[in-house]
């Protein structure tokens, strides 16, 4: 896979931080908020351009998430403070729904038991709370994706050992460096920035773009009803309506 590294523009412009004795004005936070705001349009139009010199990495992984669920495997997905609220983020739309009503796909966010997590990070070390949930879940042909934005971050780098030692595809998506975790990982998404938080942004976006291709796909494939109809819920309904439209003495009698 061919990595185009390119020169990003820079925030350059420092932010208005009152001192605690300055009189503050709604003129001074607005004309920081549109200069941050046109500094951000630029910064990520130029990301964005770059980034789509990586589409076929992109489609790659696209065409690999719906064939995992497709083929009825499940999707792990890990990463580590605003990764791991990314991570969350991925598992919410394909479980829930991005655009569509459809049934739900096996997917698995591994930062959000906090009993698995403490237990772990308490009896093995932090370095292991992503990759024994990866080795109790894992199987052949399953997908892992790692969100970070260094790429280094040792408790990932373990979840992906454990993903080969379990058969998975362990797909990453990092920042534009070259890190361990592309190393270990059978294809990486290096988003072309290398600010953190301009890289959480661009990572959003993958979310957004994977997600919609596996939810338009799967779902014109699916024979499934979109409306999920659960076991009960009617008669609890009907009830419920029933009571609200009849008195006490009518429903008696």
């Amino acid at each position: 896979m061919h990595t185009y590294r390119q020169e990003q523009p820079a925030l350059h412009s420092t932010l208005f931080v009152p001192s605690s004795k300055s009189l503050v004005t709604e003129g001074a936070y607005h004309n920081t908020i549109v200069n941050a705001l046109i500094e951000r349009r630029i910064v990520l139009e130029d990301a964005l351009n770059k980034f789509a010199l990586q589409a076929n990495t992109l489609t790659h992984v696209a065409l690999q998430l719906v064939e995992t669920l497709r083929s009825g495997h499940k999707v792990l997905v890990a990463g580590n403070g605003g990764s791991a609220a990314e991570a969350q983020h991925f598992a919410a739309e394909l479980v829930g729904r991005f655009k569509r009503d459809r049934v739900p796909y096996a997917v698995l966010a591994l930062t959000t038991d906090t009993a698995i997590l403490t237990a772990v990070a308490n009896d093995y070390g932090y370095k292991d709370v992503f990759a024994r949930q990866v080795l109790a879940f894992g199987q052949p042909n399953d997908m892992l994706i790692a969100f970070s934005t260094s790429g280094e971050s040792e408790n990932l780098l373990q979840a992906a050992r454990a993903g080969r030692q379990r058969a998975m595809v362990t797909v990453a998506i990092t920042g534009e460096a070259a890190s361990s975790l592309e190393a270990l990982s059978d294809v990486t998404i290096k988003v072309p920035l290398v600010d953190t938080a301009l890289v959480q942004e661009l990572h959003m976006i993958v979310t957004h773009i994977l997600c919609d291709i596996a939810e338009t796909q799967l779902s014109s494939e699916s024979e499934e009803p979109a409306a999920i109809v659960y076991p009960g819920r009617q008669e609890e309904t009907h009830e419920a309506v029933v009571w609200q439209t009849f008195s006490e003495d009518e429903w008696q009698s």
